[in-house]
């Protein structure tokens, strides 16, 4: 008679920190690694967020705070964007339910949100120069621990991460660098034979022997050093022919790798044999995206950021209503290369995010991913224009701010017609402060040659990209993420540069805005139309060159001015009014709406702009102040 099987009670419920893992055994730890997975697809599959980078790394984050004393030893995670099994083995599980939520957790590491969270992150490529700051402050306090960033291989092409990994070999004594290889850009030989190597060259006792053997043929008379570099250039021979570490080793570093990351007994053992040795560390990990749940499996992409799912069929849950700012730009790019063969596309590791994977079905000749490398991607674009090619270059507006010196020094200085598409424009919501792209009016619009766009609906976003396209120099614009207005397409048209265009007349107040306050605005005249206040709206279309004549010709007429702007208020579009009506000498009161000097955190995009205010709401509260005010 066969004995009933006996069920395991679950261990996430008792796991309130990293030391309750370490009295575990591996079949406790493959347990929990299962339970994860399941936490983080209920959450995931309700909130949005980042899946497939999570479920790929649940064995590696067990295996580090397995092996590592966080926070003694510090865990650094690049991007961040792949820590939730982190959160929850850190004191956070009771409130992952409110990922990415309001008032809730942040979806990446924060410092102020838990001691384990060493370093805030959102941007790829800081974890390495990050660490090896924290590694040598903690060696200058005499504060005992390694670093570990957490880096994957898509990083590896951020520039920001191989300046770190060149100071590192030589003083990062401390760090123990952890490649997460999960698209297998770097090509590791795998299978039984590799995996002992990694775990046998690499092992505490077969390192000291190696040194010591070094050293015992260094010290034979005469031919010792020239003996020494025989063997070792047979190494490296030999090592070359069995796995990819030789630039590691090149770089200064102990290579251990590649190993299997969803083993954990393999993770465990290479991570100890790391944490042992002295001098800096790179452990090379193979994890599969998505690892655990099929639909994220078979299409790891689609599953990077992901909106709410149903769980069972893996499913995208999409709400009725017009296409995406993304997609309408997407269209139109398509439509534009159709009848100009100058026009190139370039994108930082985001084909899919901005919308060109649609152009480069129509033209992958002309269409060019250079990773994640923005700096790269604008000079390189900068170099396509000097030919005669016109390059639209395709990026989230808060990555676009690593490229400001290429901006101003490789484009903006020899006036190149390089198009600049800000994807994400404004407040972007979950992804909270490291994503908002809200300070891209203050630091473009006062680069010379710039012009600067900002279109209100889908039309005009076509009119902007049609208008770059047709100047001879620089030029840029944003959209917002997100659903568009829902406006009737129409063939785009060619803007006049530096012309606003006056929506709606009125007596009492006029404002002047841009992007999706210009929506807001209307909706707040047409309420305050109820009232008996007849407010002026104007669509400013271009925040360089400004159509001053248009803005503060409707303020004098009305008496009073307000600018609208989903960007921070320094430096931004109300800036540029406020100086335009200085130098024209206009006394017009002016006051501004737009976004306080400070991050904003997450929350959706209606949640945001209604408690800062700037949304029909806040603006129509916004005139009955100012009208108050000059009443009084």
């Amino acid at each position: 008679m066969k004995r009933a099987k006996k069920e395991r009670l679950p261990l996430l419920p008792r796991i309130d920190g990293p030391s309750d893992l370490w009295d575990l055994d591996i079949s406790d730890l493959e347990q929990l690694a299962g339970e994860i997975r399941q936490a983080i697809l209920e959450t995931v599959s309700r909130t949005g967020g980042h899946l497939a980078s999570n479920l790929g790394v649940v064995e590696l984050t067990l295996a580090l705070h397995y092996v590592f004393r966080a926070p003694v030893d510090r865990i650094i995670w690049d991007v961040g964007h792949q820590a939730y099994t982190h959160k929850l083995l850190t004191g956070r599980r009771d409130l992952f339910h409110t990922l990415r939520q309001k008032g809730g957790i942040s979806g990446f590491p924060k410092r102020q949100e838990s001691p384990y969270d060493a370093f805030d992150v959102g941007h790829s490529g800081t974890s390495i120069s990050a660490a090896l700051g924290i590694a040598e402050a903690m060696k200058k306090k005499g504060l005992d621990g390694k670093v570990v960033p957490v880096i994957g291989d898509g990083s590896m092409t951020a520039g920001l991460a191989l300046e770190g990994l060149n100071q590192a070999g030589e003083r990062g004594d401390r760090l123990v660098v952890v490649l997460n290889d999960n698209e297998m850009s770097i090509s590791p030989n795998v299978g039984a034979m590799s995996s002992y190597l990694s775990r046998t060259l690499t092992g505490h006792f077969m390192n000291r022997v190696k040194r010591e053997t070094e050293n015992f043929i260094k010290s034979i008379p005469k031919v010792g050093e020239s003996f020494l570099q025989v063997a070792r250039k047979a190494e490296e021979s030999f090592k070359a022919l069995i796995y990819p570490g030789m630039v590691f080793e090149e770089l200064g570093f102990e290579y251990i790798g590649p190993i299997k990351g969803h083993r954990l007994d393999r993770l465990i053992t290479a991570l100890s044999n790391a944490r042992r040795l002295e001098g800096p560390v790179l452990v090379h990990v193979g994890t599969e995206k998505g690892k655990g749940y099929e639909p994220a499996e078979k299409d790891p992409m689609s599953f990077h950021g992901v909106g709410p799912f149903d769980l069972q069929t893996g499913d995208v849950i999409k709400t009725a209503g017009p296409p995406s700012f993304t997609k309408v730009f997407a269209e139109a790019l398509v439509e534009a290369a159709r009848h100009d063969s100058r026009i190139v596309a370039v994108t930082a590791a985001m084909p899919e995010g901005t919308g060109l994977t649609r152009f480069a079905e129509h033209y992958p000749d002309r269409f060019f991913d250079v990773g994640i490398a923005e700096q790269h991607a604008v000079t390189f674009a900068a170099g396509l224009a000097t030919e005669g090619y016109r390059p639209v270059v395709a990026i989230y507006s808060t990555f676009l701010q690593r490229s400001y010196d290429q901006i101003v020094h490789d484009v903006c200085l020899q006036n190149l017609p390089v198009v600049f598409a800000m994807d994400r424009g404004g407040l972007v919501g979950e992804d909270g402060p490291t994503h908002h792209g809200i300070f891209d009016h203050s630091y473009l619009r006062h680069i010379p040659n710039m012009i600067l766009m900002v279109p209100r609906d889908e039309n005009a976003l076509r009119d902007a990209l049609a208008t770059a396209l047709h100047v001879d120099g620089p030029s840029a614009f944003r959209y917002p993420r997100g659903a568009g207005c829902g406006v009737k397409i129409r063939d785009p048209k060619v803007w006049d540069i530096g012309r606003g265009e006056l929506i709606r007349e009125g007596t009492d107040i006029a404002i002047a805005a841009v992007g999706v306050c210009v929506q807001f605005a209307v909706e707040a005249a047409q309420s305050l139309a109820g009232d008996g206040i007849e407010a002026a709206v104007i669509d400013a279309r271009f925040i360089k060159p400004l159509d001053s004549e248009l803005i503060l010709g409707w303020g004098r007429r009305c008496g009073a001015l307000l600018t609208a702007e989903e960007n921070v208020l320094m430096g931004g579009f109300g800036s540029a009014v406020l100086e335009a009506a200085s130098l024209a000498g206009e006394r017009i009161p002016i006051h501004r709406l737009g976004l306080p000097d400070s991050f904003i955190e997450q929350g959706s995009q209606a949640e945001l702009r209604a408690e800062i205010g700037n949304d029909a709401d806040g603006i129509r509260r916004k005139v009955l102040e100012i009208l108050g005010d000059v009443g009084a």
